[in-house]
């Protein structure tokens, strides 16, 4: 991440309403660039990639979000296994007396790890476009 997005990300609170309305829709398409790569990745899936949504915050913990909506596919955490390979273990069938072991399937993290980049220059030309036309420098 660079040093410009986390300046961002702490200034964000400070934004006025009109910069917020303008950044949005930039920063949701740089968002898109990693959740579209992560819905590639899981194509395997029927449900996960329906269930990958970008949102944006400025309040909280400001930022741009891609997550698995997991009331629609509630799976999707297990095979992302924290984004790494290796395998889970889960009731076989729902029987918690039998278990079974199953290969995980990172889709999420290793679109941000090839998306990222793409995705950190587009934010950086959001902001400089936005904050050049409200007339900083």
């Amino acid at each position: 991440m660079t040093d410009e997005i986390r300046r961002l990300i702490r200034d964000l609170d400070g934004i006025p309403p009109e910069l917020r309305r303008q950044l949005r829709p930039g920063l949701r398409t740089a968002g898109r660039i990693v959740a579209d790569q992560a819905k590639i990745n899981a194509a395997w899936s029927t449900r996960i990639p329906k269930a990958i949504k970008v949102s944006v915050r400025f309040s909280g913990t400001p930022g741009v979000r891609v997550r698995v909506d997991r009331r629609k596919a509630p799976h999707g955490r297990p095979y992302e296994h924290g984004g790494r390979p290796g395998t889970f273990r889960h009731p076989y069938f729902g029987d918690r007396r039998r278990w079974y072991s199953q290969r995980a399937r990172p889709f999420l993290a290793p679109a941000v790890a090839s998306k990222g980049r793409r995705a950190a220059r587009e934010i950086d030309r959001v902001v400089a476009r936005v904050t050049r036309d409200a007339g900083f420098h």
